[in-house]
């Protein structure tokens, strides 16, 4: 299981997957830049990643630990699919079939209906959108389809550009990626446009960018896949072009909904993640480290339709966990952000 990731310089594999296969990987100086951190990774050099109907070879794929995204997913994650790959190939992301395609570079005519976006492109994209709360502002952000989010908003730009309402409410969130976990904040923002094309009332995290991951002031944040997703995509590398149409997912709502809680699937188990200071889950008496039974009369380890129940902004729910052997019942209203 490989996650395709603009956000991704390279190609990678999780280190247990390389354990699994008694695969001796080379030690090297390089490093990994992530929102959570810095690490040092090793490589196994020269190696072929079969597709169906596709051989690709000559591959370096650099090793790192993706036990978060495993917990994060429910199910193994076994690398990363990025710049090593997509600047090969002319890929077609569609989202309403749920089918990726891939075509060799040359002339391609892209459909109607769609807007052409020329990204600025070493090894990331970065695309220039304009966002509107209590300012506006014109800034880059990076395309980064491997982000399970809308967008994310480096803290020194809200300080910087007087972004948000200095009464702003923000709440407290955890969010993860390939550096580990990080603690954020998530509120609203009035307004987004890219081309053509506006959104309203955006969900957003602001975070601080400790490990300078967007180059501050160079980009100002990140652009996810909930935003993505609204489109069906073609990714041009080699013409430095990203055409995109909108899709059926276009119309789709926004995610206002804030329970406090994390949920992560490990060893066989859901268990209870960093629950938020003064959240719902934290009035409601619920700790990290609880073991979830079920939500409601949804029981079993499917952690998706957890995650789907939790973002039902405004309803109440009942969760039953396990905490030191005994089952208990706990009560709390998801709350919304918007």
């Amino acid at each position: 299981n490989f996650i395709l990731d603009t956000g991704s310089g390279g190609i990678s594999l999780d280190s247990t997957t390389v354990d699994y296969f008694r695969i001796t990987p080379t030690p090297s100086d390089l490093t990994i830049l992530g929102i959570a951190g810095v690490r040092k990774v090793s490589f196994i050099y020269n190696q072929k990643l079969r597709l169906p109907g596709l051989t690709v070879d000559s591959l370096n794929f650099h090793i790192n630990n993706y036990d978060i995204l495993t917990q994060v997913y429910g199910e193994k994650i076994d690398g990363i699919v990025g710049y090593s790959l997509l600047s090969r190939y002319i890929f077609k992301l569609d989202y309403d079939s749920s089918r990726i395609s891939i075509f060799s570079n040359g002339r391609i005519k892209y459909p109607r209906g769609g807007w052409l976006y020329e990204p600025i492109l070493r090894t990331l994209p970065v695309q220039t959108a304009r966002i509107r709360d209590a300012v506006s502002s014109n800034s880059r952000f990076l395309f980064d389809i491997g982000a399970g989010l809308c967008m994310m908003l480096n803290k020194d730009f809200i300080e910087d550009s007087n972004f948000l309402d200095k009464k702003r409410v923000l709440y407290a969130k955890e969010a993860e990626g390939v550096g580990g976990k990080i603690d954020m904040h998530m509120t609203v923002i009035k307004e987004m446009r890219m081309g053509p094309y506006r959104f309203r009332n955006i969900p957003v995290f602001v975070f601080n960018d400790t490990f300078n991951i967007t180059s501050y002031p160079y980009l100002s944040g990140i652009i996810g896949n909930d935003i993505l997703r609204r489109f069906n995509l073609f990714l041009n590398y080699a013409k430095r072009e990203f055409y995109f149409m909108p899709n059926s997912h276009y119309q789709d709502g926004f995610d206002y909904a804030y329970s406090g809680v994390e949920l992560y699937y490990i060893d066989g188990e859901i268990i209870l993640g960093d629950v938020a200071e003064k959240s719902p889950a934290e009035g409601a008496g619920l700790k990290e480290g609880d073991v979830l039974i079920g939500i409601n009369n949804l029981l079993g380890q499917s952690l998706q339709q957890y995650k789907t129940v939790l973002q039902a902004a405004g309803q109440k729910i009942k969760m039953i966990i396990s905490r030191d052997g005994q089952l208990m019942e706990f009560s709390f209203k998801i709350k919304s952000i918007l």
